[in-house]
């Protein structure tokens, strides 16, 4: 199954940064939970100049809410990952770097840490916003439980209703009002029963702890967060993996602070990757 995705930007896929140098890379962009490929516009602008850029709407979101597998539920992140790697072959891509945020992080981790090395497109590179790298088993029956509290809600309530609550969560508690009010307009036209069904099939309780395998990839990971989002500061801080913090930012620094976000992805790849 192919993704929806939209690409933005040149060169071409295939083009050279330089004559001598090594393929410029795709960068691909993964969204969080209730988001959509929309959500990475401002950042795109910035980066679409100098890379070729491409926003994937995962299962269950924007234009890729229809999830078919009967086994989704199961298997949300091996299954998401294989439709994220067709997406990309059906895109002629040849050398990415994952960008995501969230959902779209923990995404992101599970595909490099479930590929081989050899596979292709080549993978080259991870940028990782406010992701979580897994639960120890004991705290993962009360994650599941209350996803599946918010699930049922999602499926079964209006979701205006239900997200007034979602963005009252203290991962959120950097937003003031007008913050707020702007996210739950914004993510009304999300279908309940598809977040919930991504919720549930991708759900941190599911997750397999993934910290220990990123530190052996071969390729560069690059973690991003907000000065404001304690949470995920502090698992960046422990996590030996590169790192940095964006100022006036809470956990979504692309939409707080698109500029500075869109600066540190550019310095991570002319540092790393060329």
């Amino acid at each position: 199954m192919r993704l929806y995705s939209e690409t933005y930007g040149a060169p071409a896929a295939g083009a050279v940064a330089n004559p001598t140098g090594p393929l410029t890379p795709t960068l691909v962009f993964l969204h969080g939970l209730l988001g959509s490929s929309r959500d990475w516009l401002q950042v795109v602008t910035q980066l679409s100049g100098r890379y070729p850029c491409l926003t994937v709407d995962l299962p269950g979101h924007g234009h890729s809410r229809s999830i078919p597998a009967a086994e989704f539920d199961q298997r949300g992140f091996e299954l998401t990952s294989q439709w994220l790697a067709q997406t990309l072959e059906a895109r002629g891509v040849t050398r990415y770097i994952l960008v995501g945020y969230s959902l779209g992080a923990r995404v992101a981790m599970y595909h490099a840490c479930h590929r081989n090395a050899d596979s292709k497109p080549q993978l080259a590179g991870l940028v990782l916003e406010g992701g979580h790298f897994g639960l120890p088993q004991s705290d993962r029956p009360a994650r599941l439980d209350n996803d599946r509290r918010w699930a049922q809600r999602f499926a079964s309530q209006p979701i205006a209703d239900v997200l007034a609550d979602w963005y009252q969560q203290p991962v959120f508690s950097s937003l003031n009002h007008d913050q707020r009010q702007g996210l739950i307009a914004k993510r009304s036209d999300n279908l309940g029963s598809a977040v919930a069904h991504m919720l549930l099939a991708t759900s941190l309780a599911k997750q397999p702890l993934l910290q220990s395998q990123l530190n052996r990839l071969a390729i560069p990971v690059h973690y991003l967060c907000g000065e404001k989002d304690e949470k995920f500061t502090l698992l960046a801080a422990g996590s030996d993996l590169s790192y940095q913090v964006i100022e006036q930012a809470g956990h979504n620094v692309h939409v707080e602070q698109p500029y500075s976000f869109a600066r540190a992805v550019d310095d991570f790849i002319l540092r790393t990757i060329f």
